[in-house]
């Protein structure tokens, strides 16, 4: 790498931005649910239906974003995506404040971050491509994955201190300034963004003068996402695999949730220190990726990081009371953490890697959108078959499942595709 590993202060601008938000949403983390129970009074299905309802909804809402974002630079929309979830979060404190606070705010707020969100991370994509060569992706992304792990130690804890000393509230205030800040940080990476040349259909027609192909978004190229990566023979297991690795992982946690706080006694800090702890293993394991990639190949990283996260969740199963169980889950979840910190962003860049930059914004946006559709599916199917068969059953047949998933991993190390000559422009 060029310059001792320094990307350039643009890049410097864009990492604080996203450590910043980052920090912000950590600082937040489980602020919604707290607001919906102590404030609003909430029952456990109103709590359920605001993390899984405002997933979904907001997936729905983000998919015709992508092919709408492909075509527009993509730092106004950065700039954008930080500002609506800027203004949508403040409206919580302000409406807590006059005393009009609802479930169904919380709910669209909810679907209005989760949108956001999606079409920010696949417009981010798309801008690290254009601002930096793709020799120093993997070390962009090992840094975006360090400090995703850092402020999730550091986040949570400060939140609950927050939270404890002035509410809930004031955590979605300090979420909502986050993205303000992040915002003014996109702003000063400064520099020129060329336009997206061509049109939203492959091999489409030139634009009428006056208009942009931003402008030409028509119903058929919603789906286009979904096609790049089903005719792409990586990308098309990666997605399957990250969303079935993703929604099982993520579906026993509230499942866990009750099993420890419940039955096995584990007070509320023993629990967030289950969680909180092994995060180092995600800092440590993303400071590895690029030292792994470079002696062992790419392809080699991602799949024996993508085996190996697998083989951790079963053990969950086996959970039991006291330090023992304490400990079980802490290492449980440090394999866990340390496996997906190395996967992450060696999976990040070989995404990038494999996709087109014309296509980018709309291959992360229906990613993000399958991902998120199916970690709410399979959350709530969990859900009853945690009341059907018990927790630790459940979670024991999640773990059991996600031994398979590495069979969705890319067999093979496949040719990078060419990236397609930008069609000329008419004057």
């Amino acid at each position: 790498m060029r310059g001792g590993h320094r990307l350039g202060r643009r890049f410097g601008w864009l990492w604080a931005a996203y450590g910043t938000s980052a920090l912000g949403t950590w600082l937040a983390f489980g602020a919604f649910p707290l607001i919906a129970v102590q404030v609003l009074h909430a029952g456990p299905a109103e709590v359920a239906a605001l993390s899984a309802v405002g997933s979904a909804a907001g997936a729905a809402v983000a998919v015709p974003l992508g092919p709408w974002v492909e075509f527009r630079r993509k730092r106004p929309v950065l700039i954008a995506m930080d500002l609506v979830r800027c203004g949508a979060l403040l409206t919580v404190p302000g409406a807590f404040a006059l005393g009009v606070l609802t479930f169904v705010q919380l709910l669209l707020v909810s679907v209005v971050v989760a949108a956001a969100d999606i079409t920010f991370r696949a417009a981010s994509g798309a801008y690290l491509k254009t601002l930096l060569p793709a020799e120093d992706l993997l070390v962009a992304n090992a840094r975006f994955e360090s400090t995703a792990w850092t402020t999730t130690i550091v986040g949570p804890p400060l939140g609950g201190a927050a939270i404890g000393f002035l509410g809930p509230v004031a955590t979605v205030l300090a979420d909502a300034v986050s993205y303000l800040l992040s915002a003014l940080g996109i702003r000063a990476t400064g520099g020129r963004e060329p336009r997206p040349g061509g049109g939203p259909a492959a091999g489409g027609r030139e634009p009428r003068p006056g208009r942009g192909p931003a402008a030409r978004t028509r119903a058929r190229d919603l789906p286009d996402g979904w096609r790049y990566i089903l005719a792409d023979a990586a990308l098309r297991p990666l997605l399957l695999n990250t969303a079935l690795f993703n929604g099982l992982v993520m579906a026993v946690q509230p499942l866990l949730a009750v099993l420890m706080l419940g039955p096995l006694g584990f007070a509320p800090w023993q629990y967030g220190l289950a969680f909180a702890a092994p995060s180092i293993g995600g800092l440590l394991g993303s400071r590895l990726a690029r030292p792994l990639v470079t002696r062992f190949g790419q392809h080699r990283v991602l799949v024996a990081a993508g085996a190996l996260r697998a083989l951790w969740p079963v053990g969950l199963a086996f959970l039991g009371p006291g330090s023992a169980g304490l400990l079980l889950v802490t290492g449980v979840e440090l394999g866990l953490v340390f496996c997906c910190g190395v996967f992450n962003p060696v999976h990040a860049t070989y995404r990038l890697e494999r996709t087109a930059t014309d296509r980018v914004t709309r291959t992360l946006s229906a990613w993000a959108v399958t991902t998120k559709a199916s970690t709410a599916l399979l959350t709530a199917v969990w859900g009853v078959l945690g009341g059907l068969l018990g927790p630790r059953t459940a979670i024991g047949l999640a773990g059991v499942l996600l031994l398979a998933t590495p069979l969705l991993l890319p067999r093979r190390a496949a040719a990078t595709p060419a990236e397609p000559e930008p069609a000329p422009s008419r004057a």
